[in-house]
């Protein structure tokens, strides 16, 4: 369902999730060095610098901390990462600035996502009112999402390394087609992931 007309646009602010595993990278990928920096950098870096009102990193572990820099993001850390990724997106959507309408869900380990991108998605949550906008790459939604607040309650519902897909199940969703132009959806889960992300770079 569409939200009720407001005088003001909804205001956004990210959730950037950074606090899994990695099994099957077999190190921290978040810290692999992509174009001279930490992986993570690049999505933090897009946020920082795009027009989201309050930006947090959700991480699990201290490490991480210790070789980024935040710029404006907050910082928060998950006690128990191995509760999953419904537990990261739980702890981040409750550290956004309450007086936020809406959040935009990033992953840690999407180097490709832009500025452009953010502020596109952004730009449709606004100008929707949707309950959600979500991404689609190469024919499949994928995050960045927008979550609208309405949402919220469904995703604190959630629990294990369940995404979104069930909270967007009954929801107005506006699919923004990412081009690109506006950049890369590939996530990397692999070093032959990383390897074809560096070899293209």
């Amino acid at each position: 369902m569409s939200q009720p007309v407001d005088a003001e646009p909804p205001q956004i602010g990210g959730v950037i999730l950074a606090a899994g595993e990695a099994r099957r990278f077999g190190a921290q990928k978040l810290l692999a060095p992509l174009d001279g920096r930490p992986l993570v950098q690049h999505v933090i870096d897009a946020a920082n610098a795009s027009c989201l009102e309050d930006t947090v990193l959700v991480v699990g572990s201290g490490d991480l901390v210790s070789q980024i820099d935040p710029g404006r993001t907050r910082v928060v850390r998950n006690p128990d990462p191995a509760r999953g990724l419904a537990s990261s997106l739980q702890l981040g959507l409750r550290t956004l600035d309450p007086r936020l309408h809406a959040a935009l869900v990033l992953l840690g380990d999407v180097p490709g996502v832009t500025t452009a991108l953010i502020d596109e998605l952004v730009a449709r949550g606004r100008e929707t009112r949707a309950s959600a906008v979500v991404s689609v790459w190469h024919g499949r939604r994928s995050p960045p999402v927008v979550l609208h607040k309405s949402l919220w309650a469904a995703a604190f519902a959630l629990e294990g390394d369940i995404g979104m897909r069930e909270v967007l199940k009954n929801a107005d969703v506006v699919e923004f087609v990412v081009t690109d132009a506006l950049g890369s959806l590939d996530d990397i889960d692999t070093p032959e992931d990383h390897a074809r992300v560096s070899r293209s770079g």
